[in-house]
């Protein structure tokens, strides 16, 4: 079964601060810590590097920024932003791991970071889950589909999140922000990403212009970013939270069903897989019993109109992952990149870009 704990390896030489000065640190500010201090670094992630800290009387977990404020893209590894959605949803349906610490401070460390619970549990990388029985995977899918679900059915007045983003006009916001990054990222130039970026804001349907949906939105909702039971298909804990805000509920569950469009391999998707023999459901199935569960009221007439502008909603978000990509390409370039697997996610730019039009154009893009 393609499923582990999340494995460590030796801090990567790009992210390496002074153990000593964190730990000084530390010390009179997390309960319970004590040196020596032992610092691994978690393998994968091309954003933001997580670390695994352990003394003999604990462990937890770490994360950091890639380098100093001044390096980065404005409003890219907002880490500071994770730490407070994590910490404001702790009380909700949402599982989320418990904040400890928060430091922005760059002299500590050369740059910002902050510390949480170590969760125990199953890392799921192959969304087609294989060693797993269909009434498994089945369980699976439908334990992510009601965590989301749950997510956007928070008030996020209710727990403190109501500035977390502004509200309305997300999809407009969104277009607009990812094509700032590309175009502050290019490396060479991708005319599929400059159609999108003339298409997109061209072409909303009237869902994505209701500014009634408003939700507190992951922005990376995926398999690989929970951490499930290790026997049990519950998940213990929802990470990689940079990219929350206020958004529209929708831009964020069909960035989640991506996943049925992308082939297995690099990205590990579920496209083109025989979903009932695995017993995954189809996507049409997925989105109906997300809608159930978010909004119970909405008639069939509209849930079938939102259907028919889902390719609208893939392109944006495919779109999106070719922008996100592409700043992973500037970074290789830069010397920021935070993981060996950088460049290979680097090099999806272009074809998530191709990707995305080939959607657009299903939805009427010419």
């Amino acid at each position: 079964m393609t499923s582990s704990a999340p494995t460590t390896r030796p801090v990567a030489p790009q992210h390496a601060f002074d153990a000593d000065a964190l730990a000084a640190w530390l010390r009179g500010r997390l309960d319970g810590f004590d040196g020596p201090l032992q610092v691994e670094q978690f393998s994968g992630g091309q954003s933001n590097p997580t670390f695994r800290l352990r003394t003999p009387a604990g462990q937890w977990v770490m994360r950091a920024k890639p380098g100093p404020a001044a390096k980065l893209l404005p409003s890219a590894h907002a880490i500071e932003r994770e730490y407070r959605a994590m910490g404001a949803l702790a009380a909700t349906e949402v599982p989320v791991p418990r904040m400890l610490l928060l430091c922005e401070d760059e002299a500590v460390i050369g740059r910002a970071f902050y510390l949480m619970e170590h969760v125990e549990g199953r890392v799921l990388w192959d969304q087609t889950l294989p060693g797993m029985t269909p009434a498994e995977r089945g369980a699976i899918y439908d334990e992510m589909n009601r965590v989301i679900a749950a997510l956007h059915r928070v008030d996020p007045q209710a727990v403190g999140l109501g500035d977390h983003g502004r509200p309305g006009s997300y999809f407009e916001r969104q277009i607009a922000r990812w094509s700032r990054q590309y175009q502050a990222s290019v490396t060479e130039p991708i005319p599929e990403m400059d159609r999108l970026i003339d298409w997109l804001p061209a072409h909303l349907p009237a869902a994505a212009r209701d500014d009634t949906q408003v939700a507190v939105v992951h922005g990376d909702y995926r398999l690989d970013n929970l951490i499930f039971h290790p026997t049990e298909p519950r998940v213990l804990a929802v990470l990689d939270w940079e990219l929350s805000t206020l958004g529209h509920p929708i831009a964020d569950f069909s960035y989640h069903a991506m996943s049925w469009h992308i082939p297995p391999g690099a990205f590990r998707g579920i496209g083109g897989c025989d979903l009932p023999a695995l017993g995954i459901p189809a996507e049409g199935d997925y989105v109906r019993r997300y809608l159930a569960r978010t909004r119970p009221g909405m008639t069939v007439d509209a849930v079938e109109a939102l259907l028919a502008d889902w390719d609208y909603y893939l392109a944006y978000n495919l779109f999106r992952i070719g922008a996100i990509l592409q700043g992973i390409a500037r970074r290789v370039v830069d010397g920021t990149a935070s993981s060996a697997q950088a460049r290979q996610a680097a090099a999806g730019a272009r074809p998530m870009a191709e990707l995305a039009w080939r959607h657009a154009q299903r939805a009427g893009a010419r």
